[in-house]
C-alpha cells in the first residue's frame, strides 16, 4: 500500500499508525500547493479532494480522510491494542475523540494557516480554538491518553493537531496535561521513525 502525505500535516497520523503496527508501504509526498506527487502525478486524480491523506491499498482501491485510514490501517494489522473491537464500549469512546480532533482541533487550526484572514478573525479563532483545547487538557488530568493508560488512534491524530500549535507560534503552556502529553506521544519509537522519515526531526 502507499500513503499519500505532505511533512507534518494530518496524515502524520496514518504514517505513525503504519509505524506502530510494522504494516509494509510505500511513502509518496505530495506538494499540496501544486496538488502534484513527487513523482509529478496530478494528486487530484488520486484524491479528489486534493488533500492528504490518502492510502492506496494494493488493488487500487483508495481510501481517505484520516480517521477512516487509521481504522483500517489497525484492524487490519489486528491491532486491538490500537482500536478497541467492535461494537464495544471502548470503540465507541474511541469514534468519539476521533470525531472531537476532526472537528474542534483539526478544523479549528485550519484558519489559523491562513494568510488572507484578517487578525480580527484569526484572534477570534485563537480563542475558540484554545477553549477546545482546554477540554483536552482537563480530561488528561488523570490519564496518560485520551482513552486511559493506553495510546490509541486518537492519540495519533491528537498528537499530530496539536504539534501545529509550533509553527503557528502558539503558546500552549498553560495547558501543563495538553503538553505533557505531546512531549509523552513524542517519545514513542514509531513516532520518531514517522517523524524522521517526513523529515520533522533528525
Amino acid at each position: 500500500m502507499k500513503l499519500y502525505y505532505s511533512p507534518g500535516a494530518c496524515s502524520l497520523s496514518p504514517h505513525i499508525i503504519l509505524r506502530e503496527t510494522e504494516t509494509p508501504f510505500e511513502l509518496v509526498k505530495v506538494n499540496l500547493k501544486e496538488k502534484k506527487t513527487e513523482d509529478g502525478r496530478d494528486f487530484r486524480q488520486i484524491s479528489r479532494a486534493g488533500y492528504v491523506p490518502a492510502l492506496e491499498l494494493d488493488d487500487g482501491t483508495v481510501l481517505t480522510e484520516g480517521p477512516a485510514i487509521v481504522q483500517y490501517i489497525a484492524d487490519k494489522a489486528g491491532a486491538t491494542h490500537l482500536a478497541p473491537r467492535h461494537c464495544s464500549l471502548e470503540r465507541y469512546q474511541m469514534l468519539s475523540w476521533l470525531n472531537y480532533v476532526t472537528s474542534e482541533l483539526h478544523k479549528g487550526f485550519s484558519p489559523l494557516f491562513k494568510s488572507e484572514m484578517p487578525e480580527e478573525g484569526k484572534a477570534f479563532a485563537r480563542e475558540l480554538l484554545f477553549s477546545r483545547i482546554g477540554v483536552v487538557d482537563r480530561h488528561l488530568a488523570d490519564r496518560p491518553y485520551l482513552l486511559g493508560d493506553s495510546f490509541t488512534l486518537p492519540d495519533a491524530y491528537a498528537f499530530t493537531v496539536l504539534r501545529w500549535a509550533k509553527p503557528l507560534k502558539l503558546d500552549l503552556a498553560e495547558f501543563k496535561n495538553v503538553t505533557r502529553y505531546v512531549d509523552r506521544i513524542a517519545e514513542r519509537p514509531a513516532v520518531k521513525v514517522a517523524m524522521k522519515a517526513e523529515g520533522l526531526i533528525k
